[in-house]
């Protein structure tokens, strides 16, 4: 009901919008950046942060965005797994028929990407979203899965995405050999103050508003509400909207902001 109120084409803080038109913060520019590195240079890279700050949006956008011709995506959201299932898991995504003994599956995840890499010239990406949730003993194994030609090769691109726990599984003596291999990391800090009026303001302009609907104390208040996680500011913007609506008002203060997450309980 918001959208005929605000005479919005869509709604702007919905998750679906498509990675050409996200918003550029320095979260994702710096994260672009590195994951551009790790393109060229191959190996294992870890990216940290907090639920819903951005981390799995900004690998659906490297997703999008790789040339199929050079690489191949491969992503993973299931990590709570045991080591088997993670190995046949990886194996179909590869785009091979999982065999049944962990050894054979062990052999053929290696000999496809090696196929890949060398015969194809294609470097498979593979990404394991939610990796704090895993096991140790996947976390174990991933350093024996990935490890080519006694550990003088990367014909791969290997990517941890998780919440900051990962840090302390990690931490552990007997992830100490994976932690080595980690060449590169990133920990997602979310919007500033600045970018979250940005954010907010380009999202509405984006879906058709011409009006200055959020004050800036408002964005202000969405900015503490928050914590600048992306996520958090599309669910108060969206509770802000609809609290508006419904007592008829065109624009947003810092007491609607305020009262909508009361109301939701954000």
């Amino acid at each position: 009901m918001f959208r005929q109120h605000f005479e919005l084409k869509f709604n702007p803080f919905d998750k679906e919008i498509g990675t050409d038109k996200l918003f550029a913060s320095r979260d994702n520019r710096e994260l672009d950046s590195r994951l551009k590195y790790m393109l060229d240079s191959r190996g294992i890279c870890l990216i940290v942060g907090e639920p819903g700050s951005g981390k799995s949006t900004a690998l659906r956008k490297l997703c999008d965005n790789l040339n199929r011709s050079l690489f191949k995506p491969c992503y993973l959201p299931l990590t709570t797994l045991t080591v088997k299932e993670f190995y046949q898991a990886m194996a179909s995504l590869l785009g091979e028929t999982p065999t049944h003994k962990k050894y054979n599956l062990f052999q053929q995840i290696q000999d496809c990407i090696q196929n890949l890499y060398y015969e194809q010239r294609v470097t498979p990406v593979i990404i394991v979203d939610e990796i704090h949730m895993a096991p140790v003993s996947i976390l174990d194994d991933l350093r024996l899965l990935f490890n080519f030609k006694q550990d003088s090769a990367n014909p791969f691109v290997l990517i941890l995405a998780g919440q900051p726990q990962i840090r302390n599984k990690l931490a552990l003596n007997t992830c100490y050999p994976l932690r080595q291999r980690i060449s590169m990391r990133y920990s997602m800090q979310g919007l500033t103050i600045e970018e979250t009026a940005d954010y907010c303001n380009s999202r509405m302009r984006i879906a058709g508003c011409i009006n200055e609907v959020f004050l800036p104390q408002a964005l202000a208040a969405i900015h503490t509400v928050s914590g600048g996680l992306p996520r958090a500011i599309n669910n108060i913007a969206v509770a802000s909207l609809i609290h508006c609506t419904s007592r008829k008002m065109m624009t947003i203060d810092e007491e609607a902001v305020y009262q909508a997450n009361i109301e939701t309980g954000f």
